[in-house]
């Protein structure tokens, strides 16, 4: 049958861009179908885990010399008491969307790829070939990644469990100029969420929050709810008393989802959010992004190469998920059900602060190792 190229990948984040460049630079035929154009905000934490900085290498990425922030010091608060802070086990750096993005699509653009700016509504497997629709085309290959974030249109499509249940997180983010050192990130615990703060390329400081829907509609605008909730935590108080905002207006997205997803469905791998959403409290959500479009590009390489039953590639890749991945989801949600219930985040914020030792160990418990 004919079709326009081996691969589809259907979004384009940092798992979908991820994937384009690892395939490209495999010689594989890749067309990118994303509703956006570059550069673009989004709503993230902007820190990542150096476990990915040696993979990004191998891509031709390399988001140091993007004057990425090196970070190694993390902070955390409650809504008593001092904050602890220790040395990340690993490190990290921080790096806007804005940024990161933009590098990964230049690179994918560089090595060929066919960029289809739309909104896939449909796909559809048969004969072994999948057909993406956008408003007015179709598009024919016979593999596909399912690469679209959080929650999409396709999700319906596709019938898709989580989808039909409403969640009650939103997520905030917005840039400011202030004091902030650049090697450090911060996570402050407030009543119904908690917010994150880290240096990006353009020493602008990406404040980044998870919120209760129902604890907001309490407050009348974005700028009541920081200053009657947030600021309640004396650091964020502190931080917005000297921070000016640079976004004209903060973004939002709400219907945040953090239910279980399947890695496969109806033969489309899912990468990204679109396979599992790690709580944004973990601050590893980028780099699980980036590393399962890994996963997802060497079980897609190994099985062309060897011609293998599409059902092995389909269970390969969901096993691969799930070694790699379904530990540290585990540990994110039990950590994001503690800090959300006050009396828990108390006891363990003593706890953790008479030993430094377990709270790195709970950081590692939602990080990898270096990728190779």
């Amino acid at each position: 049958m004919e079709q326009d190229c081996d691969i589809i990948i259907i979004g384009g984040g940092l798992a979908g861009l991820t994937a384009a460049v690892h395939l490209l630079q495999a010689d594989f035929s890749v067309m990118l179908i994303e509703k956006n154009s570059y550069p673009k905000h989004k709503v993230c934490g902007e820190y990542v885990s150096n476990e990915v900085l040696p993979y990004l290498d191998a891509l031709g990425i390399y988001p140091i010399n993007n004057c990425a922030k090196k970070i190694n010091r993390f902070q955390f608060s409650g809504l008593t008491g001092n904050a602890l802070e220790i040395k990340l086990p690993l490190g990290g750096f921080g790096i806007s969307r804005y940024a990161l993005d933009l590098a990964l699509y230049e690179r994918a653009i560089s090595l060929g790829l066919v960029f289809e700016q739309a909104t896939a509504t449909n796909v559809t497997f048969g004969r072994e070939q999948f057909e993406v629709t956008t408003k007015d085309k179709s598009f024919r290959a016979p593999y596909a990644l399912g690469a679209y974030g959080k929650r999409s249109g396709l999700d319906i499509t596709l019938s898709r469990k989580f989808i039909s249940t409403k969640s009650p997180w939103m997520g905030v983010k917005a840039h400011y100029a202030g004091e902030f050192p650049e090697d450090l990130v911060a996570l402050h615990n407030f009543s119904g969420g908690y917010c994150g703060l880290s240096k990006v390329e353009t020493d602008a400081i990406n404040v980044c929050y998870l919120a209760d829907v129902n604890s907001f509609k309490k407050h009348k605008d974005l700028d009541t709810y920081r200053v009657e909730v947030l600021e309640q935590n004396r650091y964020l108080k502190e931080f917005f008393a000297q921070a000016e905002p640079i976004f004209e207006k903060p973004l939002t997205i709400s219907q945040i989802s953090f239910q279980d997803k399947s890695a496969v469905e109806n033969h489309l791998l899912m990468i990204g959010d679109s396979a599992g959403l790690i709580h944004p409290l973990c601050g590893n959500g980028m780099a699980m992004a980036i590393h399962s479009a890994k996963i997802a590009s060497e079980c897609l390489s190994n099985h062309i190469s060897t011609s293998k039953k599409r059902e092995q590639l389909e269970k390969e890749y969901t096993k691969q998920w799930k070694r790699t991945f379904a530990t540290r989801m585990r540990n994110g949600a039990l950590i994001q059900r503690g800090l959300h219930n006050a009396t828990i985040t108390r006891l363990g914020v003593g706890i953790l602060q008479k030993s430094p030792r377990l709270l790195s160990s709970v950081i590692q418990s939602t990080h990898g190792n270096l990728i190779t």
